[in-house]
């Protein structure tokens, strides 16, 4: 979750796609760089360990846009494929 917070951050959409799930994963992003990401708070994660391969972060991502300070809720889900964490969807809150 906080390297793909990281990517956005710097507006690296390959590494978003790159760590998307691929059942889920969009053919491209149209990131806004006018969005500045400021924060991230890791609020609660479930399941995710060395034996799970799936598991959920719930977080609060703060950032600024057009002078406003906002934060994005999500409950995101995560699947392990090969070793690898990938991103699979999530619930905006």
């Amino acid at each position: 979750m906080r390297s793909r917070y990281s990517a956005f951050v710097l507006l690296d959409s390959d590494y978003l796609l790159r760590t998307w799930h691929p059942d889920t994963r969009p053919d491209a992003l149209d990131l806004d760089p006018h969005i500045e990401w400021r924060r991230l708070d890791i609020l609660a994660t479930r399941r995710g360990g060395p034996l799970d391969t799936e598991g959920t972060v719930e977080f609060a991502a703060h950032y600024r846009s057009d002078g406003e300070r906002g934060v994005q809720r999500e409950n995101s889900r995560f699947r392990r494929i090969d070793r690898r964490w990938y991103y699979l969807d999530g619930d905006v809150g």
